[in-house]
């Protein structure tokens, strides 16, 4: 099927500007401060994008929402790991990232993609939204699991399971033993011909839409629960403790920051989802609020969310 390839990019850099400016108005109306970029493929990747910070806000620590648009000689090997019969063809693949560190510990890291890849006559669909509390609240993981469920309702009644086993598995730390955070919703090859329940192009390209739009809702109504509970030093401490592990998927796991790195994307855009402050601690720095959290990264991992009041 003829795929259109300029309605999904006309869609992803609409739907950053929408992100930006719900998220900017949580933060007493500060903005997002764009940087427009441009490759002219000399080097065999070429594309453009912009890549839209929010710093040192009152409510968001850190916060980024990337757009790319690219175009490549060669697949990165991170792309082709599970395709491999796709090694060495060329490439286009538009997306948006977005990572969300909010200042306060009462309110979770949140992180979304949505992706299309286009390779010669193969085209694929990828992304979803997890999150990542610190001082977890079990309304807040009931609300975003809802959500994720509610993204796949309209395409498949079989997407929400896979797609939230997909994501527990993948945003896993194996060296720790524990989830990188509550779950939601992760998936990779979403097409008629690869993906797990072959839908026709306009149902993924649909989905794409539900994905980033249901987490639009789901995180900004969070972000107004949350943002102006109390905290003190000792919360703060803990959440810094814990963006270490954030920080440790990222650098070591995460596929999205390896295919940008190997692909020779900008570094500062591939590496804005960093926290701005972590720290790693040989203990941890209070067992009473790790034996709050934990056991959502451990033992409950895989709980049916939506069964729950």
């Amino acid at each position: 099927m003829q795929t259109d390839i300029e309605s999904v990019g006309r869609f992803l850099r609409d739907f950053q500007q929408q992100l930006c400016a719900a998220v900017g108005a949580v933060d007493r109306g500060r903005g997002f401060v764009p940087d427009v970029w441009r490759r002219d493929g000399s080097s065999g990747l070429g594309g453009e994008g912009v890549t839209a910070v929010l710093e040192e806000g009152a409510v968001i620590e850190r916060g980024g929402v990337a757009f790319s648009d690219v175009r490549g000689d060669k697949l990165p090997a991170a792309a082709t790991a599970r395709n491999p019969q796709l090694a060495g063809r060329s490439f286009r693949a538009l997306g948006v990232s977005v990572v969300m560190h909010p200042r306060n510990p009462q309110v979770p890291t949140s992180h979304m993609n949505v992706r299309f890849f286009s390779a010669g006559d193969v085209w694929w669909f990828g992304g979803g939204f997890d999150l990542t509390p610190y001082l977890v609240d079990e309304a807040d993981v009931i609300a975003w699991h809802r959500a994720a469920a509610s993204a796949c309702a309209p395409f498949h009644a079989g997407m929400y399971p896979q797609f939230r086993a997909h994501c527990d598995e993948y945003f896993f730390l194996k060296h720790r033993g524990e989830a990188r955070g509550v779950g939601g919703l992760f998936y990779d090859d979403l097409n008629e011909q690869m993906g797990p329940f072959n839908l026709p192009w306009q149902q993924c390209f649909g989905f794409m839409q539900s994905v980033a739009r249901h987490y639009l809702d789901a995180w900004v109504a969070l972000l107004q629960r949350r943002h102006a509970l109390s905290y003190g030093e000792r919360e703060r401490n803990y959440q810094l403790y814990r963006r270490g592990r954030y920080a440790e998927f990222n650098l070591v796991l995460d596929r999205g920051t390896l295919f940008g790195l190997q692909s020779g994307g900008r570094t500062d855009s591939i590496l804005v989802s960093m926290p701005p402050l972590a720290r790693w601690s040989y203990r941890s720095p209070d067992e009473e609020l790790d034996a709050r959290l934990l056991p959502y990264l451990t033992t409950r991992r895989g709980e049916d969310w939506l069964a729950r009041d």
